[in-house]
């Protein structure tokens, strides 16, 4: 497999240090994965940030995890919502899964289903899976929602149709109880 599309890393440093936000972005996929240079989430995070301050989305998104995770800087929740949703209002599909989990989990922000549902709504739109199966469970429970088994079925079902083990389960388990 050749590597002759992946750009060169001091190439990338060049262009980032430039101020060029794709070039800061794949910098910090780069280093986050180990691919063409060592693997570094404290550099990751670093490009991350310069390239997520000039309005990046998957940048921002990325930030959001690492503070989420505690991957290359100090975890903060907070500061993981605050880069979700910079992102998700800009319509980051991955973002909006991403806020809509802070808000089930009330990491970085207060719990609010309510709040949940409309960000994983956002991205379940967009075909995120895991967001359709989130709504799934929000609409078994009421949690945000009002309870309706038969929404709850319809995300069950998209989100199964994306191979979502845990959602072919819950979609099995619903038809047996019917």
């Amino acid at each position: 497999m050749s590597n002759a599309n992946v750009p060169d890393v001091n190439d990338l440093v060049k262009a980032a240090n430039a101020g060029n936000v794709m070039a800061q972005y794949c910098l910090g996929i780069a280093y986050e994965n180990g691919f063409g240079a060592e693997q570094s989430f404290e550099k990751a995070a670093f490009w991350y940030t310069k390239s997520a301050e000039q309005g990046y989305t998957d940048a921002q998104n990325n930030l959001g995890v690492l503070y989420s995770n505690g991957d290359g800087v100090e975890q903060n929740y907070k500061k993981a919502a605050f880069w979700h949703t910079k992102a998700a209002e800009q319509g980051n599909d991955m973002a909006q899964f991403n806020l809509g989990m802070s808000y089930h989990k009330g990491e970085g922000v207060e719990q609010n289903f309510e709040k949940a549902a409309f960000w994983y709504l956002e991205a379940a739109e967009q075909g995120v899976g895991e967001a359709q199966h989130n709504l799934g469970v929000l609409y078994t429970a009421g949690d945000g929602v009002e309870r309706n088994l038969e929404k709850a079925k319809f995300w069950y079902s998209k989100a199964s149709q994306q191979g979502i083990e845990e959602t072919q389960v819950v979609l099995k388990l619903l038809k047996s109880i019917e």
